[in-house]
């Protein structure tokens, strides 16, 4: 274990005053605080640390300012008052203050927040990815609808799921338009996604690292959909983050993926690729799927994935035999190394 670099560390975080439309209701919940307790129990268990917790945002930017922190660990993965397109806005004003951080910079945020930018990056690095219509707000959908069915609509931009239920996998042209045209009235504005529909496995691959001081990949983690009812869409939609009633929340499951050396290799390659290629920083979450041959094919990455004690991203360390406190502690040290390169507290 190493000494801290940077002792002092606040910790920013979403705002619980403020309405969050990736939860249901659209307001933090018991299984929140509940995950926020755990995160600095375990935070609290590593020695030579002193932690302190800002998740106020009508006086975040002004007690940033007023009292710069020594180093901040950026688990504000929800947005600048709780609006994820403005996830950037507290990096780029860490920066403005020369305060280092944890995790993506601004830059990384913007290029990972458009599926359609990250599609394309990856298939220019050879990467196997879905086939994809993207349809802006104002296009005709019906004429740019794709011939091959099933298929996935989802936003182009969005966090937490939203935009994607059970409804999101269509199985003709009338069905994708009749979504597209939900995916609008719920999120007006948007470009929208039509994606072939992948039902193979579904994998994530974690990252915790840099390029300059050395990644831990972490063994991939598989989607168990066994003990969903099979007439059910096999997707990591909304309900399954933020509906406690529905069986997409009940009857999912993570488990170790078991694959060959060859697939897992392959996966592990593309993600530290997409890494370097998208500038992320210290940690990131990669996802796969495979289609229904068994090819595996890159969906999307998050450069500030759930941090939660029961999220993937901890699913993955314990394969890794890495317990969560020690998962947040690496993270927190390559954070750190890089960010102490020309410059000491």
């Amino acid at each position: 274990m190493q000494e801290p670099i940077f002792p002092d560390v606040t910790v920013l975080l979403g705002d619980p005053r403020v309405a969050d439309t990736s939860k249901r209701e659209g307001a933090f919940h018991e299984e929140d605080f509940a995950t926020r307790d755990a995160m600095k129990a375990a935070f609290a268990s590593l020695p030579g640390y002193r932690f302190r917790y800002l998740d106020d945002h009508a006086t975040i930017l002004e007690n940033l300012r007023r009292d710069p922190p020594q180093f901040v660990v950026n688990f504000c993965d929800t947005g600048f008052h709780n609006d994820p397109i403005r996830e950037l806005n507290l990096p780029a004003y860490l920066e403005m203050l020369d305060i280092p951080y944890s995790g993506a910079p601004p830059a990384a945020m913007v290029l990972a927040w458009d599926k359609a930018i990250v599609r394309a990056i990856a298939a220019s690095l050879g990467i196997a990815v879905p086939e994809e219509v993207y349809i802006e707000p104002d296009d005709d959908a019906g004429r740019l609808l794709p011939e091959d069915y099933p298929a996935f609509v989802k936003p182009a931009c969005a966090d937490g799921s939203v935009g994607i239920t059970k409804e999101a996998i269509v199985h003709d042209r009338d069905q994708a338009a009749r979504r597209v045209a939900e995916v609008r009235a719920e999120l007006p504005g948007h470009a929208i996604l039509v994606q072939e529909f992948l039902s193979g496995a579904e994998y994530g691959v974690g990252i915790i690292g840099n390029p300059d001081h050395g990644f831990t990949v972490l063994p991939p983690l598989e989607v168990d959909y066994e003990a969903l009812d099979p007439s059910l869409p096999r997707l990591l939609g909304f309900e399954s983050k933020a509906l406690p009633e529905s069986a997409y929340w009940s009857d999912i499951h993570f488990r170790e993926a078991k694959l060959g050396a060859e697939e897992q290799s392959g996966m592990a390659s593309a993600a530290v690729r997409m890494f370097e290629r998208l500038g992320f920083r210290d940690y990131g979450r990669f996802d796969f799927r495979a289609d229904a041959k068994g090819r595996i094919k890159f969906l999307e990455c998050n450069p500030n994935p759930a941090w939660a004690n029961d999220g993937k991203l901890a699913y993955m360390a314990g394969f890794a035999g890495i317990a969560y406190a020690d998962m947040l502690r690496l993270i927190l040290e390559a954070a750190q190394a890089r960010s102490a390169v020309g410059r000491r507290p």
